[in-house]
């Protein structure tokens, strides 16, 4: 397979198939378009156990419903943070708890870490996949939990043939545990992650994925 003309990441926030992505705008909490049916358990009943100040990170938050929704039942000392290139499209005050970040995740990091950290269907679009969960995996608390929906399919060596197998036998070897049949990986507990692949660039035109909408090609050089 040929390897396309590759983007920048600032390139690629620009390009339709980032700009006009509608994949998690509306999800909420629970229900049949929601993070508890997308990522297989519920956020709000893990946040609640937790034994204090419960924390929940959300990349690629979309309206930040969902975190709105947990806000309401959460203690006042819970922090939610929800980072999206968009963010809410119609702004309207969020609830004191929740924070509401509207940059790229391929460039931002937090100063503090979080009990969970998820991002649902949002690493379709973003060019360094797996720079991002290796960064994902640092900001997580030591008992915490990171999942997020991964395409292998989307990754790609420099000359265009499939890596996909490789990204995930590298992310298991980290610590990653990996779904095929929902295209899920779940990490436990922070750590500081090393991957062997040196990121070259996105095509924004790759095509339709598993979930049938356009998404992004990531490209990367062994290392």
């Amino acid at each position: 397979m040929p390897k396309p003309p590759l983007i920048s990441p600032s390139e690629l926030e620009r390009s339709s198939v980032v700009a006009n992505n509608t994949m998690n705008r509306e999800r909420g909490l629970a229900g049949v378009n929601s993070y508890a049916r997308e990522l297989g358990f519920d956020p709000l009943t893990l946040l609640a156990a937790r034994p204090a100040a419960p924390s929940w990170l959300d990349l690629c938050s979309g309206e930040g419903r969902a975190l709105r929704e947990a806000a309401s039942a959460l203690p006042g000392d819970a922090v939610l943070t929800g980072v999206d290139l968009v963010g809410p499209l119609v702004p309207t005050p969020a609830p004191p708890t929740v924070e509401e970040v509207v940059t790229s995740v391929s460039s931002w990091a937090p100063p503090r870490s979080y009990d969970l950290i998820t991002c649902v269907h949002g690493l379709h679009y973003v060019g360094d996949q797996l720079g991002l969960l290796a960064r994902a995996a640092s900001w997580l608390a030591p008992d915490g939990l990171l999942a997020a929906h991964f395409d292998p399919e989307s990754v790609r060596r420099a000359d265009g043939s499939a890596a996909g197998r490789a990204a995930v036998a590298a992310l298991r070897a980290a610590g990653f545990r990996y779904s095929a049949r929902h295209h899920r990986l779940t990490l436990d507990g922070g750590r500081e992650v090393t991957l062997p692949f040196r990121y070259l660039g996105a095509d924004p035109a790759a095509g339709p994925n598993y979930t049938g909408q356009p998404a992004v090609g990531s490209y990367y050089d062994p290392c």
